[in-house]
């Protein structure tokens, strides 16, 4: 007989109509009221089958206040498809919009038309699948860019990633706040032997104390009020596959021990068993802020740095990776559904973003230039599309397209220079030019070989 498929369903009232409709007899309901709206998630929360793909939530009884903490709630359940039902006149409001636009593939307005409702559930079902099957190719979305470039820090990385690829030991990535570290980690994944098995994202921000070990290592049956049923974790569900911890760092020194066997021992216990099951999964934590200072000032316990082992890599932010900027903005506007007008950045929009500080790093990029394919009304996007201020006229004729790929050069050529330690051969090899290349742009832009300190690398 086969498996029910789970269908997550967050509403008011329990939805009856769903058991006599034919179209839902497929589906094994997961239910969770929103009547009252709990405060905090603690016990109330749903057993959420690791397997769940598909979610509805319906706000037809629900006050507009409701509405934030109905986002939470979203936010931390791991689903990404979701399908709203609402009251036509619920529409009016701006809140309510933007959720729908975050978090649903469709939404459906009262009164409800079952057969219609459940064959797009199950298109949705259908297509998560399929996309769990293939490699990640989501369009206009920084994570698909952020490995794209040939600055010395990027080369550094992508070099590395692949070293990593090629083992089972852990892997832990840091970097600021939107440059790429779960790029980095789908990347690993991607290139290693376990490509073909899960990819289970745990975001650690997002889970609530009470619930960690329940999220992570599931429970049997009867292991609490609410276990009706027994219940993977997300540990378990990465079986054979990667386990992806986001934000590790954002975890309780409390949440830190809950995990401490399962780093050593490579095993687990649910909720309510005392039987221990092996989990042969490869493990990948990020984090926002470095580790081994939080260790020092006692905000992250040392054995579970320890566990973590000795493969690093730091996710460089976009401003010590300024060449690439060409590459990236090329990347997210052909991999955007808008960029199908065909619109390219003129000279002073291009050295705006060169200039800029970049603070968000490739998320700013990405929500920057989404900005401008909405507000550009001409041919080219121009800094204000951005949201930068015009340029003078002095500096369009200054910063020409010419000038800012001079200045992408020299910075090249410095960085790769102090990266290998005004070694002039050791810096060509990793712009990969020749030596005789290297010299040439040197002397281009000035930064003569015969300057004091400077090794050519000849004995």
């Amino acid at each position: 007989m086969e498996e029910k498929r789970p269908l997550v369903w967050l509403s008011a009232a329990y939805p009856d109509f769903l058991a006599s409709e034919p179209v839902f007899r497929g589906w094994r309901l997961l239910y969770y009221s929103l009547k009252p709206m709990p405060d905090s998630f603690g016990s109330a929360m749903p057993d959420i089958n690791p397997e769940a793909r598909v979610g509805v939530f319906d706000t037809s009884a629900l006050a507009s206040d409701a509405l934030a903490a109905l986002e939470k709630i979203l936010e931390y359940l791991p689903l990404e498809r979701w399908v709203a039902i609402v009251e036509a006149d619920q529409l009016r409001n701006p809140e309510l919009r933007r959720l729908i636009q975050r978090f649903c593939s469709d939404y459906h307005t009262r009164p409800l038309r079952p057969q219609r409702l459940g064959a797009f559930i199950g298109h949705l079902w259908g297509m998560s699948v399929l996309q769990a099957s293939l490699p990640d190719t989501r369009s206009g979305t920084y994570h698909n860019c952020a490995l794209v470039g040939n600055s010395p820090g990027i080369v550094r990385v992508r070099n590395l990633l692949q070293r990593f690829a090629q083992t089972d030991e852990p892997v832990h990535i840091d970097g600021e706040n939107g440059t790429g570290k779960e790029a980095a980690a789908k990347y690993i994944h991607g290139l290693s032997a376990r490509r073909g098995k899960p990819l289970v994202v745990v975001n650690c921000a997002a889970l609530p104390p009470s619930l960690t070990q329940n999220e992570l290592f599931g429970h049997e049956k009867g292991a609490f009020t609410h276990a009706m049923s027994a219940q993977k974790g997300r540990i378990e569900a990465a079986q054979g596959g990667t386990l992806l911890l986001m934000g590790i760092d954002e975890l309780s020194t409390e949440q830190q021990s809950a995990i401490l066997r399962f780093l050593q021992e490579g095993v687990i216990e649910r909720l309510g068993s005392t039987h221990p099951i092996r989990i042969d999964t490869r493990l990948i934590a990020t984090s926002t802020r470095p580790l081994d200072q939080l260790v020092e000032v006692g905000a992250f316990r040392s054995d579970v740095f320890y566990r973590l082992g000795s493969l690093h890599v730091r996710m460089p932010p976009l401003r010590e990776r300024r060449m690439d900027l060409p590459a990236l903005v090329t990347g997210l506007l052909s991999a955007t559904a808008s960029g199908g007008r065909g619109l390219r950045l003129t000279d002073s929009a291009m050295v705006s973003l060169t200039e800029h500080a970049w603070p968000g790093n490739l998320r700013e990029l990405q929500n920057r230039l989404g900005q401008a394919l909405l507000l550009s009304e001409g041919p080219r996007i121009e800094p204000q599309d951005l949201g930068f201020p015009v340029a003078t006229e002095n500096a369009r004729t200054e910063l020409s397209l010419d000038a800012f790929r001079s200045r992408a050069d020299r910075e090249a050529i410095s960085v790769s220079l102090a990266l290998a330690r005004n070694n002039v051969s050791a810096a060509a090899r990793l712009l990969r030019i020749s030596r005789v290349s290297m010299y040439r742009l040197m002397e281009k832009h000035q930064l003569h070989h015969g300057k004091a300190g400077w090794n050519t690398g000849r004995e």
